[in-house]
């Protein structure tokens, strides 16, 4: 028997589906949090929280803005893979409060301590992750436990985050766990969408050569990806883990090759997610070089960070509005022109560490063009994101 996609539901369309509140407010955060962390970087302000100001950045960047955008796209996926019902309404207006709360928290850390600060703004992921592991539960949906897994690798993050920054007054392992779960999240999620979206659009072209099935060389690449990240996260000096990092890098940029991406210039919509997912082969190498003192370590985390993670969030929010909204599958010029802003943030933040003469101009810029990026998703995409479907 087909189930109904959606329960009849009459009230804000804001609180209609999972990705509205969350792709909205996730990226206007992601939009102001960059420029604050420039100004404080820069001397012109200090931010009135417990953590340094570079591991501000860092955490709301991770457990911030990119859990908010994660809830997003979850709260969107469980339903089309349990054939449940979204959640929708009072629950996700009280989801995205704890949300909101968490960023409170760590915006008065300084005032509440770090015990009640750190109990705050974990609450947001574990009730997600319960929210996500009641419905897979109800739906038999048994293979996606494994991102579930990776949800509860971030709340550990998020945990050693808070406890590893007030016992050592740094944050080292628990930024490296947010980042390196990042990644394996788009490897495996982006395994799934890069290849079929691009299939679908080559088969709608009539094609006969399309993206290559998932096979051995996927596997091979993730396994690959999940070690040297381990080794990344434990030993990033390490040749061993240097080595590690290369071979995932070379089987990544194969993984992607295989996706035929370089046939879909004619739809932005499609390629972007190409150019974001080339982001994560790159990191890949370049913290391999960095790893044999090659190439600055903060080059590769910000090609990973900018680069994949911005540029994969902004291509699955555009697309996923666009489609959910009941809108046209097209990229018009205001969503070129985000694509363009994240890949050039990317570019510039990977210059400003490789030329420390030119690092403070490129870096302004690169945050600049991030802001920009989100700002016009949010402004561009927000009537989309807060109007009832089109029909």
């Amino acid at each position: 028997m087909a189930i109904p996609r959606l329960r009849a539901y009459e009230g804000i369309p804001l609180f209609s589906y999972g990705f509205r509140p969350f792709f909205l407010f996730g990226a206007l955060y992601g939009a102001i949090a960059v420029p604050l962390w420039i100004l404080t970087y820069l001397g012109h302000l200090d931010l009135p929280v417990l953590f340094p100001a570079v591991e501000w950045h860092a955490h709301e960047m991770i457990y911030g803005y990119l859990a908010a955008v994660v809830t997003g796209f979850l709260l969107t996926a469980v339903p089309n893979w349990t054939g449940r019902l979204p959640l929708n309404g009072w629950p996700l207006v009280l989801l995205l409060t704890v949300w909101l709360a968490g960023r409170v928290a760590v915006a008065m850390s300084a005032k509440l301590g770090w015990a009640a600060t750190a109990m705050i703004d974990c609450a947001f992921l574990v009730v997600v992750a319960l929210a996500m592991l009641r419905e897979i539960v109800a739906g038999k949906n048994w293979s996606n436990l494994k991102v579930l897994i990776l949800v509860g690798i971030f709340i550990a993050g998020n945990v050693a985050f808070h406890l590893e920054l007030h016992f050592t007054g740094t944050a080292l392992y628990g930024r490296k766990v947010g980042v390196a779960a990042a990644i394996m999240l788009i490897t495996l999620i982006g395994g799934r969408i890069v290849p079929s979206f691009t299939r679908n659009w080559l088969a709608r072209n009539q094609s006969k050569n399309l993206p290559a099935p998932f096979g051995k060389v996927d596997m091979i690449a993730l396994v690959a990806g999940l070690v040297s990240l381990i080794g990344w996260v434990i030993a990033e000096d390490s040749r061993v883990t240097g080595c590690l990092l290369l071979l995932a890098g070379g089987l990544h940029l194969v993984r992607l090759y295989r996706w035929q991406g370089y046939r879909t210039t004619r739809d932005p919509l499609v390629l972007i997610l190409h150019i974001a997912y080339a982001f994560i082969p790159v990191g890949f190498i370049v913290l391999a070089a960095a790893a044999f003192g090659l190439a600055p370590p903060t080059a590769g985390l910000h090609v990973w960070t900018v680069g994949a993670v911005g540029g994969m969030t902004l291509a699955v929010m555009t697309r996923a509005t666009l489609g959910h909204t009941g809108r046209a599958l097209k990229a018009d010029v205001l969503t070129c022109v985000i694509y363009a802003a994240i890949i050039l943030a990317a570019l510039l933040r990977g210059v400003a560490a490789f030329a420390p003469e030119w690092g403070a101009h490129c870096l302004v810029i690169a945050a600049a063009l991030w802001s920009a990026a989100f700002l016009t998703f949010g402004f561009g995409y927000g009537r989309a994101l807060t109007s009832p479907r089109v029909s």
